[in-house]
Parts: structure tokens; sequence; C-alpha cells
């Protein structure tokens, strides 16, 4: 009988031993599994994006300084992946929410998607000069860059948003927002917009990928607008991404069922509103959230004030030579609360500054395949929204074709 408790006690440690090298050897490929997709061109429908480096990362998030919010996400990430970590948290439980605007890519001088309101606003008064009674379309119309739109406050924002996105059915939005990112530029950086995400952020999503994370973009920005490019430029499918949302119908058009978006916002997916869909949407809660503004309080709050290992972090914007330093005095991306509230609560706080060694990835080459037209096309300015649809301010017109004759 001792004999055999000897040989069970031997087996069981060799089976240890076993255990522990395949989990080390899993830990190794994904620390060095390739970086995902990255967007230096233009986006197109269908096409493989290229790859961010064409070598295997040798260290994870190679864009990031040492330092300790390097190694607090590293530890955190490795912790609750490890079985036998008193850490250790289930693949289906390993849930990590990411703000968008401001946090995976810029939004000054203004949201990416309010620039594409206006370019449309100002098509939709050209095609229809009458709708220029409407002070909003009117104040988008106006010449420079938007800011008439900007001093007509929240509620202006919003129905100008309400009324340029509706009127249509989700496919033909969807190419609208499509050809428009196609051509559009930054009109500081003179880039693509998609060209305009964080180096740093990316690398992120893929190693917490690579570690057997779900990571889902929960953003204050329209969920239709993200979800034309949040697969290709972050990894990210349609249905891991949560936002605001118009009112839909389900209709028919010359016999074709369709979905119309009609001129009402149905929920603006900010501040105390963003747990709500997560709880809706996702039905778990996450163990890590990512964000940059007070927008983002509730969610962070929610996120980690369960037991257990959670992460925290916020994205503070203090780099003015290689990005745009703002916080609390910003109409964009105001961060005042959670900034004071983050030591108190254990949240990392990310100096775009001191933490980052690269912010946005190295423009395309000229003559690069995978960047062709991008910096070329931008070197002009701004780009211009293809022809498309009128709608009128509070009506729902019929299903017109999308651009391009492609229909919905």
């Amino acid at each position: 009988m001792a004999s055999r408790r000897r040989v069970r006690r031997g087996l069981g440690r060799a089976m240890a031993v076993a255990r522990a090298v395949a989990v080390g050897s899993l830990l190794a490929l994904a620390a060095v599994s390739p970086s995902m997709p990255g967007l230096a061109a233009p986006l197109k429908t269908p096409r493989a994006a290229p790859a961010l480096s064409a070598q295997p990362l040798a260290q994870p998030l190679p864009s990031w300084r040492e330092g300790p919010t390097k190694a607090r996400i590293l530890a955190f990430i490795a912790s609750v992946s490890r079985e036998g970590d008193a850490a250790y948290v289930p693949p289906a439980e390993r849930i990590a929410v990411f703000d968008n605007d401001g946090t995976l890519w810029s939004e000054q001088p203004m949201y990416v998607q309010l620039a594409f309101a206006i370019e449309r606003a100002r098509a939709l008064v050209a095609q229809q000069p009458e709708l220029a009674a409407n002070p909003v379309l009117a104040a988008a119309a106006a010449a420079g860059n938007g800011e008439a739109v900007l001093t007509m406050g929240t509620k202006g924002l919003l129905e100008l948003v309400t009324i340029t996105h509706a009127g249509m059915s989700t496919e033909v939005f969807r190419d609208l927002v499509r050809e428009w990112l196609d051509g559009a530029c930054h009109p500081t950086w003179k880039r693509p917009y998609t060209a305009l995400t964080y180096q740093p952020m990316r690398e992120l999503l893929d190693h917490m990928r690579a570690n057997g994370f779900r990571t889902y973009i929960v953003s204050g920005g329209g969920v239709e607008f993200m979800r034309v490019f949040a697969e290709e430029v972050y990894g990210v499918p349609p249905e891991q991404v949560i936002g605001s949302t118009v009112g839909t119908q389900f209709s028919r058009r010359a016999g074709r069922p369709v979905i119309l978006r009609k001129p009402e916002l149905q929920v603006v997916n900010d501040q105390a509103i963003k747990p709500v869909m997560i709880e809706q949407v996702i039905g778990r809660r996450p163990i890590a959230a990512f964000g940059n503004s007070d927008g983002d309080f509730e969610m962070l709050e929610w996120t980690t004030s369960q037991p257990g290992s959670r992460l925290g972090v916020i994205i503070h914007h203090d780099d003015p030579e290689r990005e745009v330093a703002y916080d609390s005095p910003s109409a964009f991306g105001r961060l005042d609360r959670a900034l004071r509230e983050a030591p108190r609560r254990g949240w990392s706080v990310v100096s775009m500054r001191d933490d980052w060694s690269q912010v946005f990835a190295a423009p395309a080459a000229p003559g690069d395949s995978a960047g062709a037209g991008g910096a070329n096309r931008c070197a002009g300015g701004t780009g211009q929204l293809p022809e498309q649809p009128a709608v009128v301010p509070g009506e729902m017109p019929r299903v017109e074709e999308a651009p391009a004759g492609r229909q919905p």
C-alpha cells in the first residue's frame, strides 16, 4: 500500500509539471502572436487587412514604454488567463470593453462622426436648398470647419445627427459611411481618419484576444457608423460593437424587406447608459474597461466595483507634440471627475506622453500598395461625401439607391 501511495504521489507531481509546461508554452505562443490588422490604406470591402508588422512581436505591447502602467496591464492579463492562478477568470467571463473616440482613435478637433454629419448636411442642403431653413442644417452647411454647429450645444449636435443619419435603409447608410471614409481626411494631420487609430491600443486589443479575451467597443458613437470599420480597423466584429442608436423599423420596398432608419434618437450610449447597454447586450459584467473621458466614468465604475481581479484604465491626452493635450477644458472628451477619482478607485491613468513610445502607426511609404492613395489623397485637405439620397427632416422618404448604384 505504501509503495502504491508513493507511485500515485509521483504520478501526481509529474502531471502537475506537465500542466505547468503546457500552460507556459501557450503563454509564450500568445506573447509572440502576430499583431492585428492595420489600417494604413482607405477601407475597401471586401479586403484582407495588412498586418501591423511583417514580423511577429517578440514582446507584447511594443509601442508601450516600460514602466508601472505597462507592467500592471500585462500582469493583469497574465494572471486572469493563467489556469491555477488565484486571479484566474474562465474565458467566457474574460470580457474587456473599450470606448472608441479618444480611446482607440483621435477625437480632436471633433468627433469623426460629427465631421461626417457636417459633410452630409452640406450635401443635403446643396441638393435641396430649402433645407437651409433648418438652423441646424444651415449652421452645418456654413463655411468653415463646422464651428457654427459647435455653438448650438448638445441639443443641436444630436438634432444634426438625427437628421443626417435617417431616412434610408441600414445598408444605404453603411455604404454612405464607407464611401466617406474612403475619401475623408483629418484636417490637421492630413491622413485618413482610419489611419489615426492609436497604435498602442491596437496592440493591446490584439494581446488581450491572444489571451482569451472577448473585446467589445462601447461608445457614444453611432453603432451603425462604427460597425462599418470596427472589424477591419480593430478586429472587433459588428456584433461586439455597442453604441448610440436611432429608431428603426421593418419595411418592404419593391417587394424587398429592409430596415429603415427613422429620424429619432433611440439610445444615447453615454455615461450611465453604458453599463445598462453592456448588461442588455453582453449579459456579463466586464473585468476590464478602458476609456478617456467622464462619459466613461460609470462604465469603469461598474466594471471595477465587483470583487476579484478587475482593471480600469483612463487614457490621458497629455501629449501636445504628437497629438493634442486636453482634459477638463474640452468640448470633446472632457476628463475631470474620472481623472480626479482614478487614484482612489485604483484605476490606471495612461499618459500618452510618458507611457507610449508611439501614438499613431507610421504613415504608409509612397508607393506602398497597402497605403495607396492614403497620404496622397489627403495632401489637399478633407474629402467630400459622395452623391447620396436626400432626406426631408421629420419625414420617412422612399429608400433610394446607394452610391455607385448598389441597392440596399
